[in-house]
């Protein structure tokens, strides 16, 4: 799976993106504009997620690249922060305590056995019928995770049994995603 290997300042960009996009709706403010790296015009899948100290605070986006990476962040970090249906909508007395985490994206690959999973490298999307679950691949190594539980922990997410990834009409994808 290749590597992004975005710079620390496209990084910066990206995340400036991502809070600029919250503060438009948060405060009305118009975001600054930029001159875009050739890199953030590519379709690439990313997700934005936010903490509110050490607390998920949302977390949405796209596995698959269906708008240029930058449109893909506004976007994310828009719906993280005001449609997550998990939480409230963000309000503006909790934005100095925002932590901003994003994840770009590899494109997905499918594979045929679950060894091909290196936990803290890979995350995993599983599919089975209607059901879809993923799970970044921090959030094993966040929760201390080996591969089983890791498996068990994304068809649980997936509305699944735990061991329904043995099943002969589930297919596993794994990518990677560099996260900043």
């Amino acid at each position: 799976m290749s590597r992004l290997n975005l710079s620390e300042e496209e990084k910066a960009m990206l995340k400036r993106i991502a809070r600029e996009a919250i503060e438009g709706v948060l405060f009305d403010k118009k975001p600054v504009p930029l001159e875009m790296p050739e890199i953030f015009e590519k379709k690439m899948g990313a997700f934005v997620t936010l903490h509110c100290k050490e607390d998920l605070r949302g977390c949405i986006g796209y596995i698959k690249g269906v708008l240029p990476l930058y449109k893909t962040i506004q976007e994310m970090a828009v719906q993280a922060a005001f449609h997550d249906p998990r939480f409230e909508p963000l309000r503006r007395e909790e934005w100095d305590r925002v932590d901003i985490e994003i994840s770009v994206l590899s494109p997905l690959r499918k594979i045929k056995d679950v060894e091909e999973i290196e936990v803290g490298v890979h995350g995993i999307l599983i599919e089975k019928g209607f059901y879809t679950g993923l799970l970044l691949p921090q959030v094993a190594t966040e929760n201390n995770w080996d591969r089983a539980a890791f498996i068990a922990h994304t068809c649980h997410k997936a509305g699944l049994p735990e061991d329904a990834w043995k099943s002969k009409d589930a297919s596993i994808y794994i990518f990677s995603a560099e996260v900043f």
